[in-house]
């Protein structure tokens, strides 16, 4: 089956064909360049943006998919969660379409999306198998899902306030770094100590996040390095540093928050027996950071070489010993670990096997936020 499938949530225009697992077209207008100059996405301009790409960006995947709509077998479209104008753009055509044509509509959850991108292109004997852990991590969220079988969503740990990605836009703006922070960040930190500054890990109960500490954090120590008082404006503290001090910052940050999020990932291995898969999920599961350390840690089950616990932080030497005893995890391809429309149709796709039913059309409504289920 063809699934033609629509993401807009945020400042992405984005839509993708896909016949069965096998991905035939993944179109995606970004308004990065747009919002560069804010320092982060403004609502109405993107829903605005969203209203001007969407039809020219479903035209260009039907056409680079060699396809037509009488091949299409369903649509797909992110309804939640998002910003409420980007979303109304992409629910408003794919509702639209699904009447015009007669084709069944699914409505599928952002974060879903997500974690299924790990899916896109996998056959059965590669793809993650159950029961797993996903850490979604990106702008606006910062979660762990335990997963015992396909469509089965349970979250076991999540952010008390901000998510990791808010924190590493918030913490280049403060360095004067431009947006979006996560690949200013690691590209400055490619040139930076990362135990030139300690920066603290917060001590939060189970498997839950928080990040605005380390922002804070961050913000102190900057401050102490220029000599400055607390009321210095943040926004002018950039002109205090030298590249070199703004390098060791980034890479000093980057460390520590990749290290906060395995250190949670560790613990809720431990906590669930049989883990067969981690899947890493969201924008910031394409920093370079963060991948080589997770392959450190969480060895592949192809591989029978032992980790090196000698030099781990306390919570990563709790692991197995042995690369026989260790989940595989798994990465999404970098041009599917922001928005696309390529995760919403797999997502899709998977919902069709697992026997959900498609949405009313008529009915179909938008919310900004809503738990994965």
């Amino acid at each position: 089956m063809n699934i033609l499938a629509i993401e807009s949530s945020c400042d992405e225009t984005a839509c993708a064909i896909l016949h069965d697992t096998t991905l035939l077209s993944n179109v995606v207008v970004s308004q990065i360049d747009i919002f560069k100059a804010y320092g982060g996405v403004i609502p109405e301009v993107a829903a605005r943006n969203h209203l001007e790409a969407i039809l020219p960006v479903i035209d260009k995947a039907i056409s680079d998919a060699k396809t037509s709509w009488k091949d299409i077998g369903a649509i797909a479209v992110t309804h939640t969660p998002g910003l409420l104008g980007s979303l109304l753009i992409g629910t408003l055509t794919a509702r639209t379409f699904a009447i015009l044509h007669d084709k069944p509509l699914y409505a599928i959850h952002h974060l879903k999306s997500h974690i299924y991108s790990n899916w896109i292109e996998q056959n059965s004997s590669v793809a993650p198998k159950f029961p797993l852990l996903a850490l979604v991590i990106s702008g606006g969220h910062t979660q762990i899902i335990y997963m015992k079988e396909h469509n089965s969503f349970e979250i076991i740990g999540t952010t008390l306030d901000d998510a990791v990605g808010e924190c590493f836009d918030k913490v280049a703006k403060i360095l004067g770094l431009p947006y979006p922070g996560g690949p200013s960040i690691a590209k400055a930190a490619e040139k930076g100590n990362p135990d030139k500054y300690k920066f603290p890990h917060p001590k939060i109960d189970n498997l839950n996040f928080s990040f605005s500490g380390l922002k804070t954090a961050v913000l102190r120590t900057v401050q102490k390095t220029c000599s400055v008082s607390l009321d210095y404006p943040s926004h002018d503290l950039k002109n205090l540093l030298t590249s070199e001090q703004i390098a060791d910052f980034a890479a000093s940050f980057q460390k520590t928050a990749v290290d906060i999020l395995l250190e949670k990932l560790v613990l809720a291995e431990t906590k669930y027996e049989n883990i067969k898969s981690i899947v890493f999920a969201g924008g910031v599961s394409a920093n370079k950071a963060l991948r080589k350390k997770a392959n450190e840690i969480f060895s592949s089950l192809e591989t029978s070489i032992e980790v090196s616990k000698e030099n781990q932080p306390e919570p990563f030497k709790k692991r197995k010993n042995t690369a026989n005893e260790s989940p595989r995890i798994y990465f999404p391809a970098p041009q599917f670990s922001g928005d696309n429309a390529a995760m919403v149709a797999i997502a899709a796709y998977y919902e069709i096997q697992s026997g959900i039913e498609p949405t009313n059309p008529y009915t179909l409504d938008i919310s900004p936020r809503s738990n994965i289920s």
